[in-house]
This record gives structure tokens, C-alpha cells and sequence, in this order.
């Protein structure tokens, strides 16, 4: 099968790798579509990610797919299911990792329930509980952004935003806009996104009351919120993860408010200077678990309340062959987060 493997940083190449076994209680699965992290998957290729990875590593984090072979053991999953975050799996011989492995043709989910009910060790099935089964009539390319819209409300819902709350958001990319829906689909208000204009567009169709130029002075930022939300907002995250960025939300905050970062650009090295903060305020750092969201990411996906269509452009994917166009268009904003179809069948 066809695999997109960085080789080593900025070096990204599709090869035929081995197609992945199955056992007993795996899954295999025809990748359908992937999405482009614009985050993740990004520092990867360009080998800024914050973790140690060994080269080559398999990309993708964000794809979907149909299962056509169930292990001996598998109960909860049948062919034909559409599964979340499925990817395949490091080379036997150790010629290959992955970095969950997404952008591949084919892919092994676990069913980790039928696991844990035989009473295998948590730590052989926990890290699947990211591959649940989808609504029989999902559309598999507007599924790659449930892994995004998951990963983001368990974020928000940890932190606290609800309805009564005010959210400001630094950033417009995929992340950024899935927290702003989220923040409204929540009850938050108002919700500000902080971008680029560009993604005025994008962050009204999300439901955020404003879009703010992020090139604006500092000054004319904290202005801008307070006119916005006078009091200041409960909750403020940093989804760029630059450095001095987040120090930028703090006048935007209310005194006991909450401050998180979400991205990785500078993942060790951010720092705060506590005395631009309007008051006393708390830094999250309680990360997210997707599998916990699910039923609600599913339920707001299917009443229309989070539209993929905001993100991904449906008619124009990406194929496999063609996946370094695709990170071309992520890198240079052209698209919130490309679509990248994977089965060549």
C-alpha cells in the first residue's frame, strides 16, 4: 500500500510500505479521507515538533476508515463501519514509525471494548478509545474534522466555558475556529476571535462576534475586547503557541479569569509576565481526551451546529500522490485545513 512518510524534516515522500496485519482484536480499515493539521502535522514535516520522533515517521492524525477485515476477536465493530482516527502501524523491521500513521491506504483500529470487557491491561487498549464507531450515514470527509472538534471541546468543557462565560480566542486556523464554534455552541458570549482577516469570514460562520486583526498593537487588542466584553473575558486561549503571544490576552482577561495555550510553537519556551493581567488569573493546563466528547461532538454535527464545510473544501481534495500541494496550501493559508483522499480504489 501507498504511504506519505517524512523521510526526515522537510523531506515528505509516498512509498509503498507493507499493508498492516490484524489481530485478534484488530480491525483492518480502507483509509478513505485525512485531514492536514495545520498544527501537528506541520511541525512534523518541518521537524519543529516539541517530542522526540524517529524518522520516518507516517503522518496523519485526522483520518477516517471503512473497515474490511475484523480479527477473530472483534464484537463491536462490523464491516462496513466508518471509524475515527484509524492509522496504520510502525514497520516490523523497524524501517518505519509512525506519527499515528493516517496518511495511508490502509489503517488497523482496535475494538478496545471488547478489550477492556475480556480484562486486558488498560495500557493495551487505551490509546484506541480514539477509534469509535460513526452514524451509518456520516460523510467521511466532513468526518476528518471530528478528531479536531473533539481534541477542542474537551479542552474548552475542562476549562470551564459554558454559557454565561466570555471566550477570546488568539488565532484563525482550524484549531482556532473549532474553539470559537465550540464557545458558541456552549453559550458563551460574547466569543472573539483574534486572526487574521482573512478568516473574518470563517470566525463569523463559526458564531464569534468580532474578528480582530492579531497585527494590531497591543493597545488597540485590549481596547477592541473591553468594548467587547467590558467586564473582561472568563477564558482566553493562546492557539499559536508563540512566544509573547499569550501575554497578549492578559489585559483581555477578567480578574480570576483563565488563561490556556493550546499550540506547540514554542511549546518550552513561553513565558507570562503576570503584570499585564487586569487581576489575579488562573494558567490551564489540564490538556483534553477526545473519547470523552464524542456523543456530544456527534450530536452537534448532526443538528448542523458544527458544518465541516467551514473547513474543508468537499469538491477539491487532495489525493495521496499529491499531498505535498496539500501542506503547500496549508503552509501558505490558502485553505483552513486541506482535505486529502487516501483510497485509490
Amino acid at each position: 500500500m501507498k504511504a506519505a512518510i517524512v523521510e526526515k524534516p522537510d523531506i515528505l515522500v509516498v512509498r509503498d510500505v507493507p499493508k498492516p496485519e490484524v489481530g485478534e482484536y484488530d480491525v483492518l480499515c480502507e483509509l478513505l479521507y485525512g485531514a492536514v493539521c495545520t498544527g501537528t502535522d506541520q511541525h512534523i514535516l518541518y521537524g519543529t515538533f516539541p517530542f522526540p520522533l524517529n524518522y520516518p515517521v507516517v503522518l496523519g492524525h485526522e483520518s477516517i476508515g471503512r473497515t474490511v477485515q475484523l480479527g477473530p476477536k472483534v464484537r463491536n465493530i462490523k464491516e462496513g463501519d466508518l471509524i475515527t482516527r484509524v492509522g496504520t502501524r510502525p514497520a516490523a523491521d523497524g524501517s518505519f514509525d509512525i506519527a499515528w500513521g493516517g496518511f495511508a491506504e490502509f489503517g488497523v483500529a482496535k475494538d478496545f471494548r471488547a478489550m477492556k470487557e475480556d480484562g486486558l491491561p488498560r495500557e493495551q487498549w487505551d490509546g484506541s478509545r480514539v477509534c469509535q464507531v460513526l452514524p451509518k450515514d456520516t460523510d467521511p470527509r466532513a468526518a476528518t474534522m471530528i478528531i479536531t472538534w473533539r481534541e477542542t471541546l474537551s479542552y474548552v468543557t475542562r476549562m470551564g466555558v459554558a454559557k454565561g462565560t466570555g471566550l477570546v480566542v488568539l488565532g484563525s486556523g482550524g484549531n482556532a475556529l473549532s474553539f470559537a464554534a465550540h464557545g458558541k455552541n456552549l453559550g458563551a458570549d460574547p466569543v472573539v476571535v483574534i486572526g487574521s482577516p482573512s478568516r473574518t469570514d470563517e470566525a463569523a460562520a463559526v458564531g464569534a462576534a468580532a474578528c480582530l486583526d492579531y497585527h494590531a498593537p497591543d493597545q488597540e487588542l485590549a481596547e477592541a475586547g473591553r468594548k467587547l466584553c467590558p467586564c473582561g473575558f472568563h477564558f482566553a486561549i493562546d492557539v499559536t503557541g508563540k512566544k509573547g503571544q499569550a501575554e497578549r490576552l492578559l489585559p483581555l482577561l477578567r480578574h480570576g479569569g483563565m488563561l490556556g495555550v493550546y499550540g506547540l510553537d514554542d511549546f518550552f519556551d513561553v513565558s507570562l509576565n503576570p503584570r499585564r493581567a487586569r487581576g489575579t488569573f488562573t494558567f490551564y493546563n489540564g490538556h483534553y481526551d477526545e473519547e470523552e466528547t464524542h456523543e456530544r461532538v456527534i450530536e452537534f454535527f448532526q443538528k448542523g451546529a458544527l458544518d465541516a464545510a467551514v473547513w474543508l473544501d468537499f469538491e477539491h481534495p487532495f489525493a495521496l500522490d499529491d499531498i505535498n500541494k496539500a501542506f503547500d496550501a496549508a503552509a501558505s493559508r490558502k485553505m483552513v485545513k486541506p482535505l486529502v483522499r487516501l483510497a485509490t480504489g
